[in-house]
């Protein structure tokens, strides 16, 4: 039985170790190349107002600077558009370099002395994605730094009146909290751009400071979406390389009709096309570049300040960030053109495609297509060139004199850049007035370039294939061939919609002909959010691609694409087949919080087990017996599953809100958020349904963790053993009660005056003691009582004589050496086991306060606000209350009974309310361990 135990827990511990592997390494390498500085950096602090400086003693604002730069500006008197970057959680003021140093670089390059002062904010590197007691803070912070920053351009005849906000990561969602400060002026910010930002919701929940911050900022921009459409917000998401922050929680909540809001994963910005880490977003090339090309189109010539007007933003960021056409955005160019060019330029296209490779000798040249003949038999004209200098190239003619066209109309602004080259698909039935049209292949400065273009009949182009079962393991494969006569094919992946579905997508091309062409892009397009990613691969060649998502698909949305810009005359076959490692790794990104709450529903169910073994035996069962039996999924999961059900119905909402009840929790959405003012998104079903594997991974955690608890009691009990002198006694670590007093009420005042935390921390180390000192006395008396001779009289049968066995237990009510004394240390160890696996729960929770006051030490002594603080003085009691607990005073307490039962329902409460709240199951752990210590009283 044990080895089957042992045998389950592995293989648990086995797909938890496969899904973290591929959530953490099971992506493309870091295509992103590294931006560099050229001159040394340096960040000049500005001076705040006396009372900012006093308020705010840990934060500082700096200017960054390199070079002749930094000399310049040494005095503050700027001339630049202000850019201020906002830190992340935990991060560096100096991660502004990146996306300084290009802006200077740029600004080498640029007509009229154009360029921007890039600001830069220093959080003192909190880490308020897991303390939210900041994030307020933070917030009036930023107020004043951009106050501060308005007031360096007064000497200016038309000074800036607004500040580009970029914030990564957390500085991101305070960026937007700023608009929730009562005297806040909106006009000071009317462009934010965040970076791989979760503004959908917090990744951890770990205090409630967090979750109202959230909630704060989330009605704000909701329910005030009309003020705030002057506002425009871009979000950038890292994509899968960005474990730390999935890109689905990054978009933005608002109204569906908000035309100033932009939600996009950098795998789908052009020019990008990568994905990155958490970190990497910030220093990214490719990315800076994309923001820093878009900051000088955002510039008013006139004011020479960043544009105030909602439509010449929104058009910038989509020229940079959504399709980046050919012609660049603001140039004065008619759609309208005369072309005078020699008739002999001219070709007219009479085949269904044209191939065209210019010469190195440069020339004028172009082709024409007539649309009278193909209106029937096509749809669409597809036209991709590898050219990608920023130039219009195809037109529609509107005056043809001969074999040659003299008026036409520009038709490239619906040109979408690809990564080895442009494409332009027309549709017929929008070009009804049109006769011809024009392609230029153009070269007059000698560059080599391709030009194919085609007619496309798209219905017979768009092929469908079902993709397999979740559940299928990779065992059956979903296939499709192509004999590709076209450029351009569309094969729909039917039942593709959902974030724990996860795909090995398999392209194989083949050509009958060697010869040098175009390589092939295979685009996985979604259609309800800007997550497409890109792949480019030669021909012929074999391709995978990872086939996941970041986003559920909405009710009204069409399904995902996978979109083949193949070579012609190619064959190609794709294979579609389950990948049960990422299948693992998206579910581990999506419900990962889940897991923390199943391991603290184990332990409880096990304490449970072990409070019930010794109110039937009054012995304590082995540690990991218990917690083996703690996974309970018929018991816990089925009534959860049960209540879902149930709150479906508007009588049983009616009795759930009559009893005051919360929310039943939910994780956030994986769906794109609609923007609803309440904020409360309906549960989902695939995380229910999916909960008896995260009960099996969160129990896994919970038996191997108890093992390694017990693993490391021992190793430390060995070191400190030469420390303590011997004891035989079952109450050696006990406190005496005058000195329980004592302690509970000096962590009590040590809570209160500094960290709530560290008093609970002081008070778990203690019952730790306790459990080392159970742990040596084990192994005393165990190498005692097998050096000691015995001592029993034998009858004649061989039997040990019961008169003489009672008396060696016990002389005078004091215990000597005897198998009963070592198996009740060894029942009071085995409890004890238990009690620090479920004490290291709250523990752990609080943590990143204990990290955030100790980090800030310096600046203040007390930790204000302190989420700690309620929960602080229950746990402290409980702990030192339950240091003296042992087998009989639980036995023989009345409560008992009473507190045994308890486990069950609180852990269906734990798993009903605590998956976004992971703060609460400290508070459903006290409901639970409150009772025990009374037990050890009553």
């Amino acid at each position: 039985m044990k080895l089957a135990t042992v045998a389950f827990y592995g293989f648990a511990l086995g797909l938890l170790a496969v899904g973290l592997r591929e959530l953490l390494t099971g992506f493309e390498e870091n295509r992103c190349s590294m931006t560099y500085m050229f001159e040394y950096p340096e960040y000049r602090r500005v001076a705040l107002p006396r009372r900012v400086a006093r308020l705010y003693p840990a934060y500082g604002l700096y200017l960054y600077g390199e070079g002749l730069y930094a000399q310049e500006t040494r005095a503050l008197k700027l001339t630049g558009a202000p850019v201020l970057f906002l830190p992340g959680n935990a991060g560096s003021h100096k991660q502004a370099r990146s996306l300084g140093s290009v802006a200077l670089r740029k600004a080498e390059n640029v007509e009229g002395g154009l360029h921007f002062n890039v600001f830069t904010v220093d959080f003192n590197e909190e880490l308020v994605a897991l303390y939210g007691g900041s994030l307020l803070r933070q917030t009036h912070f930023l107020h004043e730094s951009i106050k501060a920053i308005l007031r360096l351009y007064k000497h200016l005849k038309t000074p800036p009146q607004s500040v580009v906000l970029v914030g990564h990561s957390m500085g991101g969602v305070v960026a937007r909290a700023l608009f929730t400060l009562p005297r806040f002026n909106t006009n000071l910010v009317s462009l934010i751009i965040t970076q791989a930002s979760p503004h959908l919701a917090p990744v951890l929940a770990l205090d409630p400071y967090l979750l109202d911050f959230y909630s704060a900022v989330r009605q704000k921009w909701v329910n005030q979406a009309k003020k705030l459409r002057n506002v425009t917000v871009l979000s950038v998401g890292g994509g899968y390389r960005d474990y730390q922050v999935r890109s689905g929680l990054t978009s933005l909540p608002c109204t569906p009709g908000d035309p100033n809001k932009l939600s996009l994963v950098a795998t789908a910005v052009p020019r990008t096309w990568v994905s990155t880490d958490h970190l990497s977003i910030v220093w990214c090339k490719e990315l800076v570049l994309a923001t820093v090309r878009a900051f000088f189109d955002l510039i008013d010539p006139e004011t020479r300040q960043f544009t105030v007007n909602p439509e010449k933003k929104m058009a910038v960021l989509n020229h940079h960030f959504i399709r980046h056409p050919v012609r660049m955005l603001g140039e004065t160019q008619d759609t309208s053109i005369s072309i005078l060019d020699f008739p002999e330029a001219w070709s007219e296209v009479n085949t269904l495609r044209l191939a065209y490779s210019t010469p190195k000798e440069g020339q004028v040249k172009y082709f024409l297509f007539a649309l009278s003949s193909r209106r029937k038999a096509y749809s669409h004209f597809y036209c991709r060139s590898n050219n990608l200098e920023m130039t219009s190239w195809l037109y529609s003619c509107v005056h043809k004199n001969g074999s040659s066209c003299v008026q036409a109309v520009d038709l490239s602004m619906g040109t979408e850049l690809l990564p080895p080259y442009k494409i332009l698909i027309l549709s017929l039935s929008d070009l009804s007035s049109v006769t011809h049209l024009v392609v230029s292949a153009s070269n007059l400065n000698g560059k080599q370039f391709t030009v194919e273009c085609e007619w496309q009949r798209q219905e017979s182009q768009t092929l469908s294939v079902p993709v397999p079962h979740v559940l299928s393991s990779g065992l059956t494969v979903s296939d499709v061939s192509v004999n590709s006569s076209g450029l351009l094919h569309t094969i729909k992946l039917q039942h593709f919609d959902q974030v724990y579905q996860a795909f090995r997508i398999s392209v194989t091309s083949q050509c009958k002909v060697t010869k040098e062409r175009l390589p092939n892009v295979y685009r996985i397009h979604v259609p309800w959010f800007r997550e497409d990613s890109l792949t480019t691969a030669s021909v012929p060649s074999v391709t995978e691609i990872s086939g996941m998502l970041h986003t559920s698909r909405p009710d009204n949305a069409s399904g995902v694409l996978l979109q083949l810009h193949t070579a012609p005359n190619c064959q190609y076959k794709v294979s579609v087949r389950t990948s049960l490692p990422r299948v693992l790794g998206q579910i581990l990104r999506f419900c990962g919080p889940m897991v923390p709450v199943y391991t603290a529903v184990t332990l409880l169910q096990a304490c449970g087990g072990q409070l019930s073994t010794i109110l039937k035996s009054k012995r304590a069962a082995d540690m990991s017996l218990v917690v083996a039996k703690g996974l309970q999924p018929h018991k816990v999961n089925l009534p959860v599953y049960i209540l879902h059900i149930l709150l479906g119905c508007s009588w049983f909402q009616e009795v759930w809100s009559f009893l005051y009840l919360p929310a039943m929790d939910a994780l956030p959405p994986t769906h794109p958020d609609g923007g609803s003012p309440e904020g409360v998104a309906s549960v989902e079903e695939w995380p229910l349904l999916l909960s008896p594997l995260l009960y099996i991974l969160g129990a896994a955690v919970a038996y191997w963790g108890s093992t390694l608890l017990r693993l490391i009691m021992r190793l430390i009990s060995l070191i400190i053993a030469p420390l303590h002198r011997p004891s035989v006694s079952r109450d050696c670590g006990t406190l005496r009660l005058r000195t329980q007093l004592l302690v509970a009420l000096s962590l009590t005042v040590v809570g209160g005056v500094f960290c709530g935390a560290l008093a609970i921390f002081a008070a778990f180390l203690l019952h730790l003691y306790r459990l080392l000192r159970l742990q040596m006395t084990e192994r005393s008396l165990s190498h005692m009582l097998n050096l000691a001779p015995r001592k029993h009289r034998e009858t004649d049968n061989g039997t040990v004589d019961a008169e003489s066995l009672s008396k060696s237990k016990e002389c005078n009510g004091a215990p000597l050496l005897s198998e009963c004394a070592l198996q009740e240390v060894r029942d009071d160890l085995q409890l004890h086991l238990c009690l620090s696996a479920l004490f290291t729960l709250p523990v752990m929770l609080i943590a990143p306060s204990l990290l955030h006051w100790t980090r800030n030490l310096r600046y203040s002594t007390q930790l204000d606000p302190d989420p700690c603080w309620l929960c602080s003085v229950p746990l402290i009691i409980v702990y030192i209350l339950l240091i003296n607990c042992n087998t009989v005073i639980l036995s023989n307490s009345k409560l008992l009974p009473l507190t045994a039962c308890l486990p069950l329902p609180l852990s269906i409460a734990l798993v009903t309310f605590s998956p976004l709240h992971l703060y609460r199951v400290t508070y459903f752990l006290l409901a639970t361990l409150v009772p025990l210590a009374l037990c050890c009283l009553l």
